[in-house]
C-alpha cells in the first residue's frame, strides 16, 4: 500500500480548480446504461471510485472512451448480461449498487454482490430494494442480491423509508423507463440528485420536482443520447478551505459552485474559517479568525450533519480537524454512521484535545498544537482530514493506506505541491 510523507507547517497559497463532484459522477455513469446512445459526461474526476465504476461498465460490455482529461464518452449499446463476474469490482465501492436499476431495465434481472465502500458503520440497502419492489421487481437476498422484473417495472406512489441519496437515485433511474407515473416521497434533494435528474431530462426523461422531497416521474419508452457537465465537488472545495486556513495560507478555488456551499460556509464561520464568494470562485484569505463563536448565552456550539441543505455528513471529519486549531470548544455530532469518528484517536496521538463521548459525538477543545505522527487513512473523508492535520502539524507525518484518499480526491499530492505543500508519495 502507498504512503504520503508530509512535512507540515507550510502555507497553502495560490489558485486551484475544483474537481468534478464524485457523488454526481457515479450515478451519472450508471445512468448511461439506460440508453443505447452515446452519453458524454464532462468535468469527471479521475479518482479511484469513478475508475472502478467505469471498469464495471466495461466488464458488462459498455464502451468507455476518455476524449479529454475530464471528459468521458460511454456507449452502452453493446451491453451483455454476463453479470456474474464483477464481485471483486463491486465490492470496491458503495456506488456499484447504482447499477441495479439500469441493468434491471436492460436485462430483466440483475445479480449483484453486496456493495463495498468505506467502513464507517452499517450502510443499509433496504431502501433501494423496497423501492424497486414497489415498482414491481422481485427481490431475492442470499450471499448477494438477485433482482428480477421480466415483465418490466410499473409506476407507483413510493414513500422512501429514509431520505437516502443513492436509493433516491436508484429509484429515479428505475422510474424513468417504468410504465406510468411514479411519485417518490421523502426523496433526497442533494445537488448530485438534481444533476442526475438534469442528465436524464437531457436524455429524454420526464421528471418534475428535482431538488424537492417529492419527485414525479412519467415513464417514457426509451432514452436517447446527450450529456452533462458535472458541477464542482463541494466536499473537496470545503477541504481546501480548511487546509488553507489551518496552514495560514491564501487560496483561490476556481469553479467552486459556491451556491451549493451555503450551509458549509455558515458552519465553518462558527469556528472562525471564512471565505469570500467571488462569482463562481471562492477566496480564502490569510489571517483567519480561527476562533469558535459560542451560541447565545455562552453555550458550546454544535456542528451536526443533516440531509440537504444541512451540513454534509461527509464533512464531519474535516470539520472536526478544523476545530482542533480554533480557539474554543465545539461539539461535533455525526448522526449517520457509528464508526466515522473512530479516527480521532490518531488526532489525539498528534496532540489534539478531543473527548470522544460516544461513537457519534466528540468535543474538541482548541487550539491544539499538532505534531507529526505515523497514521493511517481509514476511509475517504477521514483520510482527507488526516492529510489536512498532517499539513497543518509541526514536523513530519507518514500517512498509510492512501488508496482510500485516492478513491475520492484526484491526484491530491500533485495538485497541492505547486501550492506549497511538502508532500511525497511513497510506494
Amino acid at each position: 500500500m502507498g504512503q504520503f510523507k508530509i512535512e507540515g507547517g507550510h502555507p497553502i497559497c495560490g489558485k486551484i480548480k475544483a474537481s468534478g463532484n464524485k457523488n454526481s459522477a457515479l450515478p451519472a455513469i450508471a445512468a448511461t446504461l439506460l440508453t443505447n446512445y452515446p452519453v458524454i459526461l464532462g468535468n469527471v474526476p479521475r479518482i479511484g471510485d469513478v475508475l472502478a465504476l467505469l471498469d464495471i461498465v466495461a466488464s458488462v460490455g459498455g464502451k468507455v472512451e476518455w476524449i479529454s482529461d475530464d471528459e468521458v464518452c460511454i456507449d452502452a449499446s453493446t451491453l451483455n448480461d454476463n453479470i456474474e463476474m464483477r464481485g471483486e469490482l463491486s465490492r470496491k465501492l458503495r456506488g456499484s449498487i447504482l447499477l441495479a436499476a439500469p441493468l434491471l431495465h436492460r436485462f430483466g434481472h440483475v445479480e449483484l454482490p453486496f456493495p463495498g465502500g468505506d467502513r464507517i458503520g452499517r450502510r443499509r440497502i433496504d431502501t433501494h430494494l423496497l423501492a424497486l419492489e414497489a415498482l414491481g421487481a422481485r427481490i431475492d437476498v442470499g450471499s448477494g442480491v438477485t433482482i428480477s422484473a421480466p415483465d418490466g417495472l410499473r409506476g407507483a406512489d413510493i414513500l422512501l423509508d429514509e431520505a437516502s441519496v443513492t436509493a433516491t437515485e436508484n429509484t429515479i433511474m428505475a422510474a424513468v423507463l417504468a410504465r406510468g407515473k411514479t411519485i417518490i416521497n421523502n426523496a433526497a434533494c442533494e445537488p448530485h440528485v438534481q444533476e442526475l435528474c438534469e442528465l436524464l431530462v437531457n436524455l429524454g426523461a420526464d421528471i418534475d420536482g428535482a431538488g424537492t422531497n417529492r419527485i414525479t416521474i412519467h415513464g417514457v419508452q426509451s432514452l436517447g443520447g446527450g450529456g452533462l457537465e458535472l458541477g464542482a465537488d463541494y466536499l473537496e472545495v470545503a477541504s481546501f478551505m480548511v487546509l488553507t486556513a489551518l496552514t495560514g495560507g491564501e487560496l483561490t478555488i476556481e469553479r467552486a459552485s459556491p451556491d451549493n456551499m451555503r450551509m458549509i460556509l455558515q458552519q465553518f464561520a462558527r469556528i472562525g474559517i471564512i471565505a469570500e464568494v467571488r462569482g463562481n470562485d471562492l477566496f480564502v484569505p490569510r489571517d483567519q479568525p480561527l476562533e469558535v463563536r459560542s451560541d447565545y448565552r455562552g453555550a458550546i456550539p454544535r456542528i451536526d450533519d443533516a440531509p440537504w441543505p444541512g451540513f454534509p455528513a461527509d464533512l464531519t471529519s474535516v470539520a472536526l480537524v478544523a476545530a482542533t486549531k480554533s480557539s474554543g470548544s465545539v461539539l461535533v455530532h455525526e448522526k449517520m454512521f457509528e464508526s466515522r469518528l473512530f479516527f480521532v484517536d490518531q488526532l489525539i496521538e498528534m496532540g489534539a484535545k478531543i473527548v470522544l463521548c460516544d461513537p457519534h459525538r466528540a468535543v474538541i477543545i482548541g487550539p491544539s498544537r499538532l505534531s507529526g505522527a505515523k497514521i493511517n487513512s481509514p476511509d475517504i473523508r477521514a483520510g482527507m482530514a488526516m492529510l489536512i492535520a498532517s499539513l497543518a502539524a509541526e514536523g513530519e507525518s507518514i500517512i498509510g493506506n492512501i488508496e482510500q484518499i485516492d478513491r475520492g480526491y484526484e491526484r491530491i499530492d500533485e495538485r497541492l505541491r505547486p501550492l506549497g505543500a511538502r508532500i511525497t508519495r511513497l510506494d
